[in-house]
């Protein structure tokens, strides 16, 4: 099939998967088709299942140690140039490639781009694979010269991937679900959008007083971080309601409960199926690690402030998202509160803020830069390590 694309995730956490979904959709939308698998599933003896309990269960209760193996296999100097599963995880796509029979390999997690390149190199792979890369901090389990191409984040990244696998690399626009896009940004890619509830209802719905000034504290899906002395040093400061997303962590999400409710201030929320109105009824989003939410809220608007960003790749995130322009990283308490006293509406500095992060949806859709690959007539594609003709 020349208009098939095989899309491989990750399930760890939720915004791989999201990002997964929302391209197959859009793909599906401009007339390809697509399929979406789980990376870890590919890998034998429910080895999948047992890395994400061990990562979860690092970043939740020891983000030291996920802190130390990042410096060591991801971002340092002697790190291998290859993750230790990529063989395994190779197997597993490969088995995947012959059943979809695809046209174009998409993987948006590393060890997915690891085992891709692995394959396309050594002639495994007769189709191109192309990268999208979730992150604004690339680490080197990303990169494999076998890939054919890279969708980054911003020129920055793009530039810094070339250097480093000598792969063709470009821009593209976050991919975000439809909904979330502020006046001028368009993120619907084709889909029929409603508009949302206002924000007295919104603060009704989770139980805020009429005028209160939301700040969302992200969590991620598994409810992950410092997040609760965010959340007392808002409730404190007396100007801010913070609203705590602490994503499937129903113990977070009670503790947090029983905080906010002795500070008279804020809420506590689990899973969360309206975060466009959560986020359109907001003052400014606080986050930890520079993931998905983060892309959401620019869509929305919302301008982002980092702090307390959690170990390995979620620090390094947040701050190149700061080098980038589109969000305020906060070193300190102080910070943190000082961050957002500067983005009151009207202010120069949230307008600034809110257009770099706008800027970022004027790339190229990511899907645009795919559909070659899927809807031209066919024709044979080399390998990465050989010269086109």
């Amino acid at each position: 099939m020349r208009d098939r694309a095989l899309i491989v995730s990750a399930s760890m956490g939720a915004g791989h998967d999201a990002v997964a979904a929302e391209l197959a959709r859009r793909l599906a939308a401009s007339g390809a088709r697509a399929e979406v698998v789980d990376v870890l599933a590919l890998l034998p003896l429910r080895l999948g299942a047992l890395l994400r309990w061990w990562y979860r269960g690092v970043m939740l209760r020891a983000p030291w140690l996920y802190a130390l193996v990042y410096r060591v296999f991801f971002v340092s100097r002697r790190a291998p140039s290859t993750s230790p599963l990529t063989v395994v995880a190779a197997a597993g796509l490969a088995r995947a490639v012959r059943r979809v029979q695809p046209s174009l390999v998409v993987p948006v997690f590393h060890v997915a781009a690891q085992a891709a390149g692995h394959l396309r190199a050594r002639g495994r792979l007769a189709v191109p694979s192309a990268v999208v890369l979730t992150d604004f901090a690339v680490h080197r389990l990303w990169l494999h010269p076998g890939n054919d191409r890279y969708l980054c984040p911003d020129t920055a990244t793009a530039l810094a991937v070339t250097a480093a696998v000598g792969r063709p690399a470009f821009r593209c626009a976050p991919i975000v679900r439809p909904g979330f896009g502020a006046p001028g940004v368009d993120v619907t890619c084709g889909a029929d959008v409603t508009k949302g509830a206002d924000a007295a209802e919104v603060r009704a719905r989770i139980g805020l007083r009429d005028g209160d000034r939301i700040v969302l504290v992200c969590a991620g899906s598994w409810g992950v971080g410092r997040v609760a002395a965010t959340a007392r040093l808002l409730a404190r400061s007396g100007r801010y309601a913070p609203v705590v997303l602490c994503g499937r962590n129903e113990r977070l999400r009670r503790r947090l409960g029983r905080l906010l409710g002795r500070a008279g201030a804020g809420a506590a929320l689990g899973w969360r199926d309206d975060l466009a109105d959560l986020l359109a009824s907001a003052y400014a989003l606080v986050d930890n690690a520079g993931g998905l939410t983060c892309r959401e809220a620019f869509a929305a608007g919302v301008p982002v402030v980092t702090y307390r960003p959690i170990a390995g790749h979620g620090r390094d995130g947040v701050l190149a998202m700061a080098r980038a322009g589109v969000s305020v990283h906060a070193r300190r308490r102080a910070d943190l509160l000082r961050a957002l006293d500067r983005l009151e509406p009207g202010l120069p500095g949230r307008a600034a803020l809110t257009a770099r992060a706008a800027a970022l949806f004027t790339s190229a859709p990511a899907e645009s830069l795919l559909l070659p690959d899927l809807l031209l007539p066919g024709h044979a594609v080399p390998r990465p390590c050989e010269p086109a003709p």
